[in-house]
C-alpha cells in the first residue's frame, strides 16, 4: 500500500509540474503578446503625434494663406479702383468737355504686338485732328506681354485688359474656341464703353486693320443716320465683295443683311459702303488665314477723302432706298439660263440674274468670283435677297436676285 501511495505522489508531482510548465509557456506567449501590443500602440501613438503634428502645421500654412489672400484681394480692390480712377482720367482728358463724342473707338488685339502697331498709325494718320470726336481705346484680352507693351506707349490712347481664365465651352465639336474668346472679349469691351464710360456709339476696329481718309467723316455721317432710323442696326465699313473687280463708286452706300441670323437682325440693316474704309491685312490670326489671298488681300481700301458731311445721304433713309434700289434692279437687263454669267460678259449695261436656292446661287457666285458663303437664308452682302457688284470695276451692276427679292422691294 505504500507503495501504491508513493506512486500516486509521483503522478501528482508530475501533473504539478506539467500544469506549471504550461502555465509558464502560456504566460510568456501571452507577454510576448502584450509587449508586441503595447510597440504597436506606442508606434501608433507616435503616428498619431506626427499626424497632429503636421495638421497643425498645414493649418497654420492655411491661416497663413488666407490672410495672404485677403491682404491680395485688399491689393486687388484697391488696383482696381486706382485703375478705374485712371481709366476716367484717362478718358476725361480725351474727351473735350466742349464737344460731344461721336463714337469711341476700340481696337480690338490679343497677341500681335507688330499687327497692333500698324493698325494703330493707320488710325492716328487720321485721328488726331479729330480726336475729341472720336477718343480712341485699345482692348487687349489676355496678358501678352509685348501687346500690353505697345498700347501703354501711346499717350493718347486709353488702355483696357479683359482677363477670362474660365474654361472656354463650345456649343459644337470641332468649334474653334477662339472665336467663343473673341466673343466674350467683344461683350466685355462694349459693356465698357457703352456702360461704363456711357458712350452713345462705338466703332470697332481689329488689330490688323488699316483705315482709308474719310473713314472719320464717313461715321459721323453715319451716326445721324444711325440716330434717325431705328431699321438700322449699325453702320460698316466693310464690303464683303469689295475687292477691286466688284467696286467703282466711293461715295455709294448700300443697305446690308450684314448680320444675317434672324433672331440677330430682326429685319434691321447695316449701311455698308461700295469701297472698303477698312482693309485688312492680318493673314495670320483666329481664321488661319482662311479666304485671305482669294478674299480679302485683293479688297480695294478707299483712297480718296469724301467729304461725307456735304454729301446728301437721305436717300438712305429706308423708304427712299427701298424705292430707288428697286427701281435700279428692275430696270436692269434680265438674263436667264445656265449660261447667264457668261452672257453677262457681253452686255454693256446693267443685269440681273435670279438665283433659285442656295446652291444655285454658289454655282453663280463661282461664276463671278464673289463670296459664296449664305448663313439663314441670306448671302453675304445681301438686301431683300439681293447680292449687288461692280463688272470689272466699271459702272456696270451685275444684280443676283433671289426668288423672292422683286417682291420684297415691291415692284
Amino acid at each position: 500500500m505504500a507503495r501504491s501511495l508513493c506512486i500516486l505522489l509521483l503522478a501528482a508531482a508530475a501533473a504539478f509540474i506539467y500544469i506549471q510548465v504550461s502555465l509558464f509557456a502560456t504566460q510568456s506567449h501571452y507577454a510576448d503578446r502584450l509587449a508586441q501590443a503595447e510597440k504597436s500602440e506606442n508606434q501608433c501613438t507616435s503616428q498619431l503625434r506626427s499626424l497632429i503634428d503636421q495638421v497643425s502645421s498645414q493649418q497654420e500654412k492655411i491661416v497663413a494663406l488666407e490672410e495672404m489672400k485677403i491682404r491680395q484681394d485688399e491689393e486687388r480692390a484697391h488696383l482696381k479702383i486706382l485703375i478705374q480712377d485712371l481709366e476716367k482720367r484717362s478718358v476725361q482728358t480725351l474727351v473735350n468737355n466742349n464737344v460731344v463724342p461721336v463714337a469711341a473707338v476700340v481696337v480690338m488685339a490679343c497677341n500681335r504686338p507688330d499687327y497692333l502697331q500698324r493698325t494703330v498709325e493707320s488710325i492716328l494718320k487720321y485721328q488726331t485732328s479729330v480726336a475729341s470726336k472720336f477718343p480712341l481705346f485699345i482692348s487687349q484680352d489676355g496678358i501678352n506681354g509685348e501687346v500690353k507693351k505697345k498700347a501703354l506707349s501711346y499717350n493718347e490712347i486709353t488702355y483696357m485688359q479683359h482677363l477670362d481664365l474660365e474654361p472656354v465651352r463650345t456649343e459644337r465639336p470641332g468649334e474653334l474656341i477662339a472665336y467663343y474668346k473673341i466673343a466674350k472679349h467683344y461683350k466685355w469691351a462694349l459693356d465698357e464703353l457703352f456702360i461704363k464710360h456711357n458712350f452713345a456709339r462705338v466703332i470697332i476696329l481689329e488689330d490688323d486693320m488699316e483705315i482709308a481718309p474719310d473713314f472719320f467723316d464717313y461715321f459721323e455721317a453715319a451716326a445721324k443716320l444711325l440716330d434717325n432710323d431705328k431699321t438700322i442696326m449699325a453702320v460698316s465699313s466693310w464690303n464683303d465683295n469689295g475687292q477691286k473687280q466688284f467696286v467703282y463708286d466711293p461715295n455709294f452706300t448700300y443697305w446690308d443683311d450684314w448680320v444675317r441670323l434672324k433672331e440677330v437682325h430682326r429685319d434691321r440693316q447695316f449701311i455698308r459702303p461700295e469701297v472698303c474704309r477698312t482693309y485688312n491685312f492680318g493673314e495670320h490670326g483666329s481664321s488661319m488665314g482662311q479666304f485671305f489671298r482669294q478674299y480679302l488681300e485683293p479688297i480695294k481700301l478707299n483712297d480718296v477723302h469724301i467729304k461725307w458731311n456735304s454729301e446728301d445721304l437721305s436717300y438712305l433713309k429706308m423708304d427712299k432706298f427701298l424705292i430707288q434700289f428697286g427701281k435700279d434692279v428692275s430696270s436692269a437687263t434680265p438674263l436667264h439660263g445656265s449660261d447667264a454669267a457668261l452672257k453677262a460678259h457681253n452686255m454693256d449695261a446693267d443685269v440681273r440674274i435670279q438665283y433659285n436656292d442656295q446652291e444655285d446661287f454658289e454655282r453663280i457666285a463661282r461664276q463671278f468670283g464673289i463670296f459664296e458663303e449664305w448663313k439663314d437664308g441670306i448671302p453675304r452682302t445681301a438686301y431683300k435677297g439681293v447680292v449687288v457688284f461692280r463688272y470689272k470695276s466699271s459702272r456696270r451692276r451685275i444684280y443676283l436676285v433671289g426668288p423672292d427679292s422683286l417682291g420684297l422691294l415691291r415692284v
